[in-house]
């Protein structure tokens, strides 16, 4: 896992090259868009020229990158989730300087850029994916409820799929630590 020296308490343990390698967004979340926050059209293509070539090393970018066609078998839990590019804008989600959203900030953020939304957007990964995330104590909630293993993938795929589109999965540490938590709040 790395470490943000400026932003410790932002944890994600995927890395954006494995998030695309795993498969996530039915493959389509660099795919061609326009954008009301910019009044833009954006190619894919175009837009991840500026990652490492080595994070789409053997993957096939047209079929898990910048795909037009949303497909269930592309992501890792096999599972559709997630909102519309639409629904981001109107909720405020998205803002200029990354018109695809989080995970455009994300592959940004690893990469070195530092911008004025970065403690927003590390604030929105604490609430969803952080220690105390609500997408992350959910799946460890269902887990614990049903006496299954942290890495069982029956166990809530959409919620594993949210979390890894958040550069996050559950580890079996995490688990030991929220289990130890859950059971000093009961003593």
């Amino acid at each position: 896992m790395r470490t943000f020296k400026d932003y410790r308490e932002f944890q994600p343990n995927i890395t954006p090259k494995d998030v695309f390698k795993d498969g996530a967004f039915g493959g389509t979340y660099f795919r061609p868009i326009y954008s009301s926050i910019t009044n833009r059209k954006y190619k894919g293509g175009e837009v991840i020229a500026e990652y490492p070539k080595t994070w789409f090393q053997n993957i096939d970018i047209n079929k898990k990158v910048i795909s037009n066609e949303y497909d269930n078998k592309v992501n890792k839990y096999g599972v559709r989730c997630g909102s519309s590019l639409e629904e981001w804008e109107k909720n405020n989600w998205i803002v200029e300087e990354d018109p695809y959203g989080w995970f455009q900030w994300y592959c940004r953020f690893y990469n070195g850029r530092r911008i004025d939304d970065d403690e927003r957007q590390i604030k929105r990964w604490l609430n969803i994916a952080g220690p105390n995330g609500r997408f992350r104590r959910r799946l460890m909630n269902k887990i614990i409820q049903t006496g299954k293993k942290y890495n069982d993938k029956s166990v809530s795929p959409v919620i594993r799929q949210v979390l890894l589109h958040w550069g996050y999965e559950l580890t079996k540490e995490d688990l030991r630590k929220y289990k130890e938590m859950i059971n000093k709040k009961k003593s």
